[in-house]
């Protein structure tokens, strides 16, 4: 639907364009992030977290919030959420002891290892709508578009 917004045709269509956007973004979370937290007891934000720190190894708690995109206190919120369940676990940096060091613990990393393939192949299957090429050029939309606002 597009916006009804009385304004320039620049405007117009960028609003159509961003309402779309946001639109797809929240049916596709829609669908696949109340199984993430049924299923495995995650969050986006604790999933996102528990997968930087798979990839990328121990961050600082400012480099998981750069990476994931979340505030500080949000992310010290979720990080105490996976601590006390045990996913985590925090060691102050030898270097400037104000700094949090998060580490992946072997149970973080066994939760991980259950969801994050299944997580997977249903973002794939929600892919499936597009072609392969409609999902690259999204993809390379998307990264300019996100590139411009950073």
């Amino acid at each position: 639907m597009p916006s009804h917004y009385d304004g320039t045709h620049e405007e117009a269509l960028a609003l159509d364009a961003f309402i779309k956007l946001s639109r797809s973004v929240n049916a596709v979370h829609g669908r696949l992030l109340p199984a993430l937290q049924k299923e495995f007891g995650l969050t986006e934000s604790q999933f996102a977290v528990l997968e930087a720190l798979f990839h990328l190894g121990p961050l600082a708690q400012g480099g998981i919030c750069r990476k994931i995109l979340r505030s500080g206190s949000n992310v010290t919120t979720v990080v105490d959420n996976l601590q006390r369940d045990g996913l985590v676990r925090r060691e102050r940096d030898e270097n400037d002891r104000r700094v949090q060091i998060v580490h992946l613990t072997a149970k973080g990393r066994v939760r991980l290892g259950e969801a994050l393939p299944i997580h997977v192949d249903r973002i794939v299957r929600a892919m499936r709508s597009l072609e392969p090429e409609e999902q690259r050029e999204l993809g390379r939309l998307c990264k300019k578009l996100g590139t411009a606002a950073g």
